[in-house]
């Protein structure tokens, strides 16, 4: 299985929380925008200032995080990706989530039509749907 990724379904992985992804190994190929990294990474340094999260645990999950990473292949963000997450969708949606959503369509468009979207939110995983993905997650 193919399965674009973004970050909620990464975090829930690398931070061992409830409801991760069941479908997690099975998939054979992650496929994601250069964002998720940033995404990720911000949010376990956030989580390091504000839950707080000890710095032995942040040497954890950021080697985690660099390890799930690893095996993603990250699309790079470029004026085609910038374009079509300025344009609309069928649904609403929040600016990092439009790019998200404008990089799978891409990439499904270039290298994979049977790519299947992976999110654990609700209302992102409905614009996916939308946007004409089978969506696991939610």
């Amino acid at each position: 299985m193919i399965v674009y990724v973004d970050s909620s379904v990464v975090l829930r992985v690398v931070l061992r929380a409830a409801g991760s992804l069941s479908e997690w190994n099975r998939i054979d190929r992650f496929v994601s925008s250069a964002l998720l990294s940033v995404e990720c990474l911000r949010t376990i340094h956030r989580l390091h200032v504000f839950e707080p999260l000890a710095d032995d645990e942040l040497a954890v999950r950021i080697e985690a995080t660099e390890k799930v990473l690893a095996n993603v292949e990250l699309v790079g963000l470029d004026r085609i990706v910038l374009e079509r997450a300025s344009g609309s969708f069928a649904l609403p949606v929040k600016t990092l989530d439009a790019i998200h959503l404008a990089t799978a369509i891409l990439w499904r468009e270039r290298e994979q039509p049977d790519v299947v979207f992976a999110t654990h939110d609700k209302q992102f995983g409905l614009a996916a749907r939308a946007s004409g993905f089978p969506v696991i997650g939610v």
